[in-house]
């Protein structure tokens, strides 16, 4: 990974933490795109002692922010002259009550589908300039308990709000699909996983009764976040899968998709209305 550079959302805690600690010990350049700038200095420390890889680099990042998105992707637009990877991580679950982010729009599907789903766009031409570039996406297992309701794309006021923890990683299974659909042919890959179920990170919010279909998915089996963290860093390095895109891995291997996922009538109209979610403007990258 020498020369290259990638930016991992969420890396300064769970397997994002151990995604850019793997990756700068390979000698690649990593931007840290965190909400929480203390925490995110602190693991960078971490990670340039025990990888004496210097080339770490902390950005304020909120996805649960529209306008957070938008300064990150122009200042990464501005100071890079590339992006060889971008790994979207960062994730968050609630427990009973929802929240609102400041656009309006549910804190759970703001966080993990639509900041996302802006970002992605805001960088696609320098993604697209940097080509072969690829894209990672972290999903889950967890999408197979949901169902995206098209009527409700912004579910505010769904009870309880840990549901919205799997509608939001079904969401990212469609974004996934449809996104290497439309970068056919552009050299940028698109692949997404399932990182097994981490001891560590959102789920420590999630109480009882609500973490029970969690333990039936994972027969109370857990990983540990490094173990947690290699499909990650294998759709983001290895060289087997350089040309390969639109599909779904768990342990570092292809995996199958339920009926429901690959509606891609659905899938379609999910990104027509993220479009309008994000207020994505004229004058901003079309993908």
């Amino acid at each position: 990974m020498e020369g290259k550079t990638v930016i991992i959302t969420g890396a300064n805690s769970g397997i994002g933490k151990e995604t850019a600690k793997d990756l700068a010990g390979r000698g690649a350049r990593i931007i840290m795109a965190c909400r929480n700038l203390e925490t995110a200095n602190a693991v960078k420390d971490e990670i340039v002692k025990e990888t004496n890889n210097s080339k770490i680099l902390v950005k304020k990042l909120d996805l649960g922010s529209q306008k957070s998105v938008r300064e990150f992707a122009a200042d990464i637009v501005k100071t890079e002259s590339k992006i060889d990877v971008l790994i979207h991580n960062a994730g968050m679950a609630l427990a009973f009550r929802g929240q609102t982010s400041e656009d309006g729009v549910e804190l759970t599907m703001a966080t993990n589908h639509y900041g996302p789903f802006l970002l992605t766009h805001l960088l696609i031409d320098l993604l697209k300039k940097s080509a072969p570039a690829r894209i990672v996406i972290v999903a889950s297992e967890l999408y197979r308990l949901s169902s995206v309701n098209l009527a409700k794309l912004n579910p505010i006021g769904t009870f309880p709000a840990a549901y919205l923890y799997y509608v939001s990683k079904f969401a990212n299974i469609y974004f996934a699909r449809e996104l290497a659909k439309r970068l056919e042919g552009t050299r940028v890959t698109v692949n997404f996983l399932h990182p097994g179920m981490i001891d560590s990170g959102i789920w420590r919010n999630i109480p009882f009764p609500l973490n029970l279909p969690m333990m039936a998915i994972t027969k109370g089996f857990f990983k540990t976040t490094k173990a947690g963290a290699q499909t990650t860093i294998y759709l983001a390095t290895s060289d087997e899968v350089a040309n390969v895109s639109g599909k779904y891995y768990m342990d570092c291997k292809e995996a199958t998709l339920n009926a429901a996922a690959l509606d891609e009538e659905k899938g379609l109209k999910i990104w027509e209305e993220s479009l309008k979610i994000v207020k994505l403007t004229p004058q901003e990258p079309k993908i």
